[in-house]
């Protein structure tokens, strides 16, 4: 069965690092949120820690949605795929933003299978202050990174494949072998009921 995995988790939880992991167990390509954001946010004087201009999402979002366009339109059939997103709960942008890959996986009649990447705030902080997030324009603000851990939550899909893991104290390694094993479960489980429902396209 076709895969669309969604890692969302906030930033320095480790979406890419895993994926990369996630990425040979599956057979799956990985597109990464930065693969829409860079093209815009490299014309901006940003330094990793000034709040960005809220328009510049239209942007990103418009270059979210000729990638999955294209995969629609020429991915191959047998291709499964895995994305990252910084989605957060109750914020229309990001809702926005699962619903574009939630509708690209319909027209792909895969599996969608969203995984919550959840994190102590301490260890997030830890890992957002990595210098080397710079060179792929990422955010490095260790104070932005706790208070968005104390006033704000996960982006929380209402899907029933939903996986919430807490890499808290788990490796890249550790984190992509319990995603495979939950996509195995979901895999083998009896689809027939959410045909149709949206969940899952019929074959």
């Amino acid at each position: 069965m076709k895969l669309f995995i969604l890692l969302l988790g906030f930033p320095g939880v480790g979406k890419l690092t895993i994926a990369r992991e996630l990425s040979p167990l599956l057979t799956a390509k990985v597109i990464d949120n930065h693969w829409f954001n860079n093209p815009i946010l490299r014309l901006l004087d940003d330094d990793g820690t000034t709040p960005l201009p809220n328009g510049i999402w239209e942007y990103t979002g418009r270059v979210r949605q000729a990638v999955l366009d294209a995969i629609v339109a020429y991915g191959p059939p047998s291709a499964n795929f895995i994305f990252t997103h910084a989605g957060i709960e109750g914020d229309e942008r990001s809702n926005r933003t699962f619903q574009q890959i939630a509708c690209a996986a319909r027209e792909c009649e895969a599996l969608l299978v969203p995984v919550r990447l959840l994190c102590d705030e301490e260890e997030l902080a830890r890992r957002v202050a990595t210098p080397a997030r710079r060179d792929r324009l990422k955010s490095i603000d260790a104070q932005a990174s706790r208070e968005k851990s104390r006033r704000a939550q996960v982006l929380a899909p209402q899907h029933p494949f939903t996986l919430n893991l807490d890499v808290t104290s788990k490796t890249a390694e550790a984190s992509a072998a319990a995603i495979h094993a939950h996509i195995l479960r979901m895999t083998t489980t009896d689809l027939g009921s959410l045909q149709g429902s949206g969940v899952v396209a019929p074959p």
